[in-house]
């Protein structure tokens, strides 16, 4: 029978209203209080999760969504068979979103530290570690929009013509000022909702992203223009809740949206701070190399790689016949070059071009090149899916482990995929020359 003081040794997130072994456990109500500071930061600070198609995902790696498009109409001729269009089958695509990798954000707090701080240390980390997971999360489904933005319609049934992404050019000059313009951004605002119209998207859910430079500028347009609710115009300015719609578009602002090839704005305000201008948030980054392929031996060839062998990258065969997707690294003969396994056999001869990164994620939300003009987001829910595996939840450790370092591990984390859906739901603003599909 086991000893009623005895602790489980290095047992994670075990809170149950009981001890480790059924005795009173005095920390059963503790775990829970900082789990909801973490979710409170996580739900407080994430706003792409409402604004798109989510679903849960058990027992799985991936879900189908499926996008139907535009249906037809026409008279019928008596005495001739109703088979439906020339494909014999309606004007479906199914978009399938695999998941990420498991994403985590954790911090080590020290006993001592604990005790002498006036403050509930641990509440505060949950609550930030809630930050980072809402500001990763957003950041994928809002590249993911922009994608959508630069895609045709998945629709390719004979006689049905699907509207596919929309870019919309605020100005020709691609710089800050001109993202940042109020009137810029109310033509385009109008410009999107007729397009949306046009395409035969609904109005529903439709709703807008912009940098917060961008939203307050908005609100200082003030005028004729009716862009003041002129219910909240006394404290509308002030308050930066003075901008609710323009065109029938809800407006939200976020420093996740890919702004110029960064998160956030580029500024010349003094101390503003090294968040400011944040680059995308890739691993490694799209890297440019050449490739070889013998039998299912795909060898990539980089000086200076940095890659070890368990490595996950995202191989992108530019040329040649090697098959793109993410693999793990097999082996690496040298510092300049690795190999990973094709699913097929083949032969490439060396020096094909090819690009991979190490992302960590089995979906591509592109990288800083690919959003060198983009400065906003307009779309509507069916422009993007969102699965999730596991959700926003905090683990902690407790027993040995907390003996041996004297503190514990806070570890929040989730698991989740996004891409886009319905290409005609997404229109991405931009300045300068619109950015390429990828």
């Amino acid at each position: 029978m086991a000893d009623a003081n005895q602790v489980g040794v290095g047992r994670i997130n075990l809170s149950t209203g009981v001890g480790y072994d059924g005795a009173g456990d005095k920390y059963a109500t503790y775990l829970k209080l900082f789990s909801g500071e973490m979710f409170k930061g996580f739900q407080h600070n994430t706003i792409a999760r409402d604004l798109v198609m989510k679903r849960t995902l058990k027992n799985g790696k991936s879900l189908q969504f499926i996008y139907t498009g535009r249906m037809t109409s026409d008279y019928h001729t008596p005495g001739t068979p109703i088979l439906g269009n020339a494909d014999k089958a309606p004007p479906v695509a199914e978009k399938t979103i695999v998941m990420d990798d498991l994403l985590v954000s954790s911090a080590f707090v020290y006993d001592l530290d604990e005790t002498l701080s006036h403050y509930d240390l641990r509440g505060e980390i949950s609550r930030k570690i809630g930050y980072a997971l809402a500001e990763n999360y957003d950041r994928k489904i809002f590249r993911a929009i922009a994608k959508g933005a630069r895609q045709a319609s998945p629709i390719s049934a004979t006689g049905f013509v699907e509207p596919g992404g929309t870019q919309i050019q605020l100005n020709a000059t691609q710089n800050n000022t001109q993202a940042t313009s109020a009137s810029n951004l109310v033509t385009g605002f109008y410009d999107a909702a007729a397009v949306l119209d046009e395409k035969g998207v609904s109005s529903d859910g439709r709703v807008a992203v912009l940098n917060p430079r961008q939203y307050y500028a908005l609100i200082q347009q003030t005028g004729d223009n009716g862009l003041i609710n002129r219910d909240v115009q006394g404290t509308g300015l002030q308050s930066g809740e003075g901008v609710v719609s323009i065109a029938g578009i809800k407006i939200y602002k976020s420093m996740n949206l890919p702004f110029l090839g960064k998160f956030g704005t580029a500024n010349t305000i003094s101390n503003a701070g090294s968040f400011v201008g944040q680059s995308m948030d890739s691993a490694a980054g799209k890297q440019t190399a050449t490739y070889a392929r013998s039998s299912t031996t795909i060898t990539i060839t980089l000086n200076g790689h940095g890659i070890s062998v368990g490595d996950k990258v995202v191989f992108d065969a530019t040329a040649g016949g090697g098959t793109s997707g993410t693999y793990t690294v097999a082996t690496v003969p040298n510092a300049n070059t690795f190999t990973i396994t094709d699913t097929v056999s083949g032969t490439v001869s060396g020096g094909t071009a090819c690009t991979f990164n190490i992302a960590g994620v089995n979906n591509g939300y592109g990288e800083s090149g690919d959003f060198a003009g983009s400065c906003g987001l307009i779309f509507q829910k069916e422009a993007a899916g969102v699965v999730e595996a596991i959700g926003p939840q905090v683990q902690v450790t407790n027993g040995d482990i907390s003996v041996i370092y004297q503190g514990d591990v806070i570890l929040g984390r989730l698991a989740m995929g996004a891409d886009y859906l319905n290409p005609a739901a997404c229109v991405e603003l931009h300045v300068g020359s619109a950015d390429a599909a990828f």
